[in-house]
């Protein structure tokens, strides 16, 4: 008896982007020659995954580049895809960095293991005192428009003081931190809502020279809070965290849009493992 018809799948990504320390093609070279073992798989660009969404049982967003850089193209992709119902991987449901980065401030605010986060001038008075602190947009990407203020000093003033350097751009519109002493950065990576790996980078410096990681039952319960927070149910997300001079996890980013897999960075054994949890996820959201 013939096989019926395999499911298509429309792969969104810009084979062109220069991003520092990752080679976005190579990884997704590999990725879709390991998806055509199960599915028909074509290649597009951001910039034209809109106009051919129609034609594929689903669209897999992968390293297309920070959005900001075609946002009028996602939109109208975003608007395509709801118009069509069309079976979207990542689900344009996301909270994270998907929409933005509210979800820094608003996790502040509810008390979770974050990096202290405002967005205006008014809730200063919130952030703990360091000698700097972080401004960087809500809508940015790979540390775009990121800058830091220097505070003169751990006073009373101080919110006197940061507010005089924001001036006007502390309408909402940024992100306000203070800059952190962190020993290193660690990420982890779920398919789903199951845990891949993890990788960190031991010299701050170097933020995508990564090594495997050996994550506790502690990290592995911090990453999750925020996986389970943001409800999507078939995707791949990044947990991005730093552990503090104090020995503290917190939350940096919570990628779900289209986050760097660093596959090149583990042993094959694992990649393997993710690549077949990847298919079974993919299947399970056409099923």
């Amino acid at each position: 008896m013939a096989a019926g018809p395999r499911p298509s799948v429309l792969f969104v990504t810009d084979l062109a982007y220069e991003a520092r320390g990752r080679r976005y093609c190579d990884e997704d070279v590999f990725l879709t020659s390991r998806l055509r073992e199960d599915f028909d798989t074509a290649l597009c660009h951001p910039r034209d995954a809109a106009a051919l969404l129609d034609g594929f049982d689903a669209a897999v967003i992968r390293n297309s580049g920070p959005v900001l850089h075609y946002r009028e193209a996602y939109d109208a992709f975003c608007a395509r895809a709801r118009e069509l119902d069309a079976r979207v991987y990542n689900p344009l449901t996301g909270r994270g960095d998907m929409a933005g980065k509210q979800y820094l401030v608003d996790l502040s605010r509810a008390g979770y293991p974050v990096i202290p986060t405002v967005d205006r001038a008014a809730d200063l008075g919130l952030l703990p005192g360091a000698e700097e602190y972080v401004i960087k947009p809500k809508l940015g990407a790979d540390s775009a428009g990121l800058r830091f203020v220097r505070s003169p000093g751990l006073s009373p003033d101080l919110t006197c003081d940061l507010t005089s350097e924001l001036s006007s751009e502390a309408d909402g519109t940024q992100l306000i931190q203070p800059r952190i002493d962190f020993r290193y950065e660690v990420s982890f990576y779920f398919v789903d809502h199951d845990f891949q790996y993890a990788l960190y980078a031991p010299h701050p410096e170097q933020r995508w020279v990564l090594e495997p990681y050996e994550a506790s039952a502690a990290d592995l319960g911090f990453a999750r809070s925020f996986v389970e927070w943001n409800t999507i149910g078939h995707g791949i997300q990044r947990v991005d965290a730093c552990r503090t001079a104090d020995g503290e996890l917190l939350l940096v980013e919570l990628e779900d849009l289209n986050p760097y897999l660093s596959l090149d960075r583990v042993a094959e054994p694992v990649r393997e493992a993710f690549v077949t949890r990847m298919k079974a996820s993919l299947r399970d959201l056409l099923a």
